[in-house]
């Protein structure tokens, strides 16, 4: 199954509170983390969400 590598490139800093917690629920926390996730349909719809904040590579 592919991975997705999620890249917090934009702090959350003036964000809705529900893109913090979306951000938060990737695993993110500083600016310049990276995880690793599945490639699935959820957590496409998170990234989607918080697009503006994150860089994607997908692995």
């Amino acid at each position: 199954m592919a991975n997705l590598n999620i890249k917090l490139a934009k702090s959350v800093i003036g964000s809705l509170p529900k893109q913090r917690k979306t951000v938060e629920a990737l695993g993110l926390t500083k600016v310049g983390q990276t995880v690793e996730k599945p490639d699935n349909a959820q957590v496409r719809g998170m990234i989607e969400k918080v697009k503006h904040l994150v860089e994607v590579v997908e692995a």
